[in-house]
């Protein structure tokens, strides 16, 4: 019997004979049990930095970047703890922004904006939403030497400290999300979030999950936080169970340094060569939307190489409940997803116009299924699902039982209950 997780539950499998399975999880470590003790010790000894009450004082103006709720960042443990120390320092309350970095997504609601940082911060605190495409909220950086324009959040610029949260984990871009990437990205204008996600970026080889050197992402999200004048940064690394394994503050570089070399000793584990089938597991919130929870398919076939073979399946279950999503930019996926002919004039007109933000997911999906089938299981919304030119499923024994008729049943499938936090990565096995 196999599990994975499916909403805020799991949803439970057989392979049937003579299928055979494999499981593949993120390496273990232990995880830190008591989370706010870590996190006041990160900031008593930050990384290549001095410390929060040092940067700031009476007078001080500062903005904290955090992440939306998408993301599993425990920002109601790390946002409350940054404030703590800038009360410490003198820093009024007035002088205080919070800044959720949504980047194109939708709008965070109010009952979000307490999930993630507490009713009592909520109620004490200016806290807003990033808007790409407000010009009035948004600051021109200049032009980077690579091209890309760096717009950034009124905001997190026109500050004297600028301060982010994040989650170091493989990301299909930046080769790992986090570090300066809640404010370039998501603190970001559309124009910026729009040339880092273009076709030219995203068919770099060096744009790869767990891809740091020569990943024009990576390079350019750096450059666009140094502009806006990012100065510290609080981040954490969690296992599957969103446990957290470590905390990590201080300058951005070299704290998110500490943080990628962690991260790969859990995330990045070895297989042996590539399967008929991958199944990858997504959770909540990232299976609420067919943008989001497709990632886990991406992720499986963006690693260093792609763990199905030419013409398997990648299944994903995700119940989808708000369709393809709700913002700008998963509404724009959805369009360019639904309204091309075909995969092959996606790609093409994507490679000869480019794209606004959001329709970047069309394209990176674009690519899977040019290779590969994607089957989503147990969509609320599976009208949606094949519109966008993948599979619906109701369940799971429907899912395998398709690909059955299609490629045989005695299969070779590994299964990845946590798809977005474990990094298959092929290394031939020598007897």
């Amino acid at each position: 019997m196999f599990s994975l997780p499916y909403s805020r539950s799991t949803i439970e499998f057989e392979l049937p004979h003579p299928m055979s399975g494999d499981v593949l999880v993120s390496q273990p470590w232990p995880f830190l049990s008591n989370v706010e003790d870590a996190i006041q010790e990160a900031l008593d000894n930050p990384i290549a930095s001095p410390s929060l009450v040092s940067l700031a004082g009476p007078g001080t103006r500062v903005c904290i970047g955090f992440t939306d709720i998408t993301r599993v960042c425990p920002d109601r443990l790390l946002v409350p703890a940054i404030l703590d120390r800038l009360e410490h320092a003198g820093v009024r309350d007035e002088d205080i922004t919070l800044l959720c970095a949504i980047g194109m997504h939708r709008p965070s609601t109010d009952i979000e904006k307490i999930e993630k940082l507490g009713a009592e911060v909520v109620a004490r605190y200016r806290v807003i939403d990033n808007e790409p495409q407000n010009s009035q909220a948004l600051v021109d950086l200049g032009i980077t030497e690579g091209g890309v324009p760096v717009l950034v959040h009124r905001a997190a610029v026109e500050t004297d400290l600028l301060v982010s949260t994040g989650l170091v984990e493989p990301h299909q871009y930046a080769g790992y999300s986090g570090g300066r990437k809640t404010v370039a990205v998501g603190a970001a204008g559309e124009a910026l979030i729009a040339y880092t996600h273009g076709p030219a970026f995203l068919d770099h080889p060096g744009t790869r999950l767990g891809s740091i050197v020569g990943n024009s992402f990576h390079e350019a999200v750096s450059e666009a936080a140094r502009r806006a004048g990012l100065r510290f940064i609080l981040n954490v690394v969690l296992d599957d169970e969103k446990r957290v394994l470590k905390v990590v503050a201080g300058e951005p570089a070299a704290a998110f340094e500490k943080l990628v070399s962690f991260a790969r000793s859990v995330y990045e584990v070895p297989i042996t060569q590539q399967y008929d089938v991958a199944i990858g597991g997504v959770g909540y919130p990232k299976d609420s939307n067919l943008y989001q929870a497709s990632r886990a398919a991406s992720y499986l076939f963006f690693a260093p190489t792609p763990v199905v073979k030419p013409g398997g399946y990648l299944v994903i279950p995700a119940r989808c409940e708000e369709g393809a999503g709700e913002g700008v930019g998963e509404r724009r996926f959805l369009a360019a997803m639904r309204d091309a002919s075909d995969l092959q004039a996606i790609l093409e007109e994507s490679r000869r116009n480019g794209y606004p933000p959001g329709q970047q997911r069309a394209f990176v999906m674009a690519k899977v299924l040019e290779q590969v089938n994607v089957v989503i299981v147990g969509s609320e919304h599976p009208d949606v699902v094949a519109a966008c030119k993948m599979i619906p499923a109701e369940t799971m024994d429907d899912a395998l039982a398709l690909i059955a008729r299609d490629l045989g049943v005695a299969l070779d499938v590994l299964v990845v209950p946590h798809a977005l936090l474990t990094l298959p990565v092929i290394r031939l096995r020598i007897d």
